[in-house]
């Protein structure tokens, strides 16, 4: 072979090796193209599957919603409690709109709003308490400041906007407390009805029944605190309250205890209206029966001549009055209720309390000590306190539910302690010693036995009455504001889609007040 062929030959093996690179090259490439183009396919693939799965878990959790929102629009009783099918943690199903035969399970859990501490309603003591309760020192100074600080900015959209405080924790606002399935769970009672609701053929909801659920002790103030919590201004029959700091005389005297009683005569109602601009219910219990400007108009007609506490001063001005004709002296120490009511202002009303006050406290000392003579007995005051109110608004925000809360909550309110707060706990969870009374509720459904009026705390052995005229401009015996958390949970229990929602009740129409969908 000549060195010219062999040159050719060479020229030809390398161009061909030189193809073959290019082609394996070429080849390579096409490769992982195509391996990155099946990559792209199976990741929007899954993605539009896990997508898709969301979606169908998001349509179950919000099924559940509409489910429990619709027990809540049913609940008609004229209290709250634990004890009714709305506090019932639910496990249910829906059916899969893609995948026939298919069903999707949720669970919702029911929270009262009134049985958290309201941050835009609570003064600086409660808001101590409520820091106390979620881990603070309630003595030392840091956590004062703390408090003015928090009720210096209300009012607050949201508990987490406590953040933004000075001095605020991660500890205090989040605490660590997490449910099985990261989510936290009020506490609860009860059994969920077994019930299938047909639509077209098609079982559309299932529930079944869970055993009770007892949450773990909640901290940190997102679980402690609210912004939510309202109550209708109505008593128990749902009638409007009558507003002790604007209603006329006539209103005033529409006022009656349970058994129809009348409770304010028209003389007592003015001298009421004479008193007020009340910033607390319970001041109604120290209201005089005769007003400073009633005193001042019969001053000088009455006398304790001749009664224990007769003093010379007295007697003197006695003698000078007798001397002018019209103007007798009336003796409060020995007048009966037809010459007390010779007095200008004075009624029957008044004038059986002041009788009444003699009796049992004594004589009066002097003229003055008319005025220690109260508008109010303490039975009176317990049996109207559901019936009247200081502001005109349909709702009011704050009251803490009884019917509801934890012992822990309520140990916070003014007057009470845990073992108040406990005793409360205890009256609403047992039996009705009443059998007619246990029977109703049991024919309703209803565990327990819940309060129906706030009057029905004195009925608790351990709350007397100074503590009852501290703690009622704090609570109530019913709600209008839950929150509501359900979630879509796949085979395996575990949660795919959650939506969280807090709903007003209180008119008409339920609005949604908060939501969060994950």
């Amino acid at each position: 072979m000549t060195t010219r062929e062999s040159n050719w030959r060479n020229w030809c093996l390398n161009e061909e090796g030189l193809s073959l690179i290019s082609t394996l090259w070429i080849v390579t490439i096409l490769s992982i193209l195509a391996t990155q183009l099946l990559y792209s396919i199976h990741l929007e693939q899954r993605a539009q599957r896990n997508f898709l799965e969301r979606a169908k878990y998001h349509y179950a959790a919000k099924a559940g919603f509409e489910w429990t929102l619709a027990v809540l629009r049913g609940d008609l009783t004229p209290f709250d409690s634990l004890g009714e099918d709305w506090a019932a943690p639910r496990e249910g199903q829906v059916e899969d709109g893609i995948q026939l035969g298919n069903l999707l399970v949720y669970r919702v859990a029911v929270t009262d709003e009134s049985a958290k501490i309201n941050i835009n309603t609570a003064d600086p003591e409660l808001i101590v308490n409520l820091l106390a309760l979620a881990g603070a020192e309630p003595d030392d100074t840091f956590t004062q400041e703390l408090a003015n600080q928090i009720h210096e900015g209300q009012p607050y959209r949201t508990v987490r906007a406590l953040a933004r405080i000075e001095g605020m924790t991660e500890e205090l606002l989040y605490g660590n407390l997490q449910s099985a399935d990261g989510t936290s769970l009020p506490s609860g009672r009860g059994t969920l009805p077994a019930a299938t609701e047909q639509r077209g053929g098609a079982p559309l909801a299932q529930t079944t029944t869970l055993g009770t659920q007892a949450a773990p002790p909640a901290t940190g103030l997102v679980h402690l605190a609210t912004v939510y919590s309202i109550d209708a201004n109505t008593d128990a029959n749902g009638e409007a309250r009558v507003n002790v700091n604007t209603a006329d005389a006539g209103q005033l005297t529409g006022v009656r205890m349970k058994n129809e009683q009348q409770i304010f005569s028209q003389a007592e109602a003015e001298s009421l209206i004479q008193q007020r601009e009340f910033e607390q219910i319970a001041e109604l219990v120290d209201v005089q029966a005769v007003s400073d400007e009633l005193f001042n108009n019969i001053r000088d007609r009455i006398t304790t001549e001749g009664g224990e506490g007769g003093n010379q001063e007295e007697e003197n001005a006695a003698e000078e009055k007798e001397e002018q004709p019209g103007s007798e002296q009336v003796n409060i120490n020995t007048a009966d209720v037809e010459e007390l009511q010779s007095l200008d202002g004075i009624d029957e009303g008044i004038a059986e309390r002041i009788v009444n006050h003699r009796d049992t406290q004594g004589t009066f000392q002097n003229v003055d000590a008319i005025k220690e003579v109260k508008l109010l007995t303490q039975e009176e005051f317990v049996n109207i306190v559901d019936k009247v109110t200081l502001k005109d608004d349909e709702t009011l925000s704050g009251l803490i539910n009884v019917n509801t809360a934890s012992p822990e909550t309520m140990a916070l309110l003014p007057g009470m302690d845990a073992e108040k707060a406990q005793a409360i706990t205890a009256r609403r969870e047992e039996t009705p010693s009443d059998s007619q009374q246990a029977q109703d509720l049991a024919e309703q459904g209803i565990e327990g036995n819940p309060f129906t009026a706030i009057s029905q705390l004195m009925e608790v052995q351990e709350i007397d009455f100074e503590t009852f005229r501290e703690v009622v401009d704090w609570v109530t015996y019913r709600s209008h504001a839950y929150r509501i958390e359900a979630s879509g949970t796949d085979l395996n229990n575990k949660v795919v889609a959650t939506c969280v929602g807090i709903i007003d009740r209180s008119r008409d129409s339920v609005t949604v007040q908060y939501w969060r969908q994950d």
